[in-house]
């Protein structure tokens, strides 16, 4: 059984992604949109939650795919929106290409932020968490964490896009932004 304090910086640890990519969500926003940014935050927090359980029950079957190449699918999904981003940044049209609050887009950053969740979760099979019953804590703190982290991200990443859209487009940064952080995915599993 992990401990509520294991769980918690657990929990902030997997969370990290959901903040910079609900700062970088917040900037493009520039005002308060609250059904976006719930549905964003609650999103986040289920993902963060339910791939730790996935990644606890596929472990036996699929613990060397999950592994190897779910790090690999979660930079390439950073590296295509945040490509994106780059590109629409330098295109004469002023309509952004990163739409914060599209469900498509929602939905494929929620997924691109908790890959790496799912190793969390077959990590929890080989170290002793053997029953669902034993995962309920970990999981509930997680997706609290998370959705509380994209919440804060939001705000900090709104009152950055008013302050700083004057001098640049937060689209160009939060790109370079989502391709780092698809990088150090990346890096961080290869290396």
């Amino acid at each position: 059984m992990i401990s509520l304090f294991s769980s918690f910086l657990l929990a902030v640890s997997l969370a990290m992604d959901c903040l910079a990519v609900s700062i970088v969500s917040g900037a493009i926003l520039r005002r308060w949109r609250g059904g976006v940014i719930f549905s964003m935050a609650l999103l986040f927090g289920l993902f963060q939650a339910l791939m730790p359980l996935l990644g606890w029950l596929v472990m036996r079957l699929f613990a060397s795919h999950v592994l190897a190449y779910g790090p690999v699918i979660a930079a390439l999904l950073l590296f295509f929106v945040g490509g994106r981003m780059v590109w629409g940044a330098f295109q004469a049209d002023d309509s952004p290409t990163f739409r914060p609050d599209h469900w498509p887009t929602q939905l494929l950053l929620a997924v691109a932020t908790s890959i790496d969740a799912l190793a969390v979760g077959a990590g929890m099979a080989v170290t002793g968490s053997s029953t669902l019953a034993s995962l309920v804590q970990p999981l509930v703190v997680i997706g609290l964490v998370s959705l509380l982290f994209s919440l804060m991200g939001h705000g900090v990443g709104i009152l950055f896009g008013r302050v700083t859209s004057r001098y640049f487009k937060p689209e160009l940064l939060g790109g370079i932004i989502l391709v780092l952080l698809g990088v150090k995915v990346l890096t961080g599993h290869v290396l």
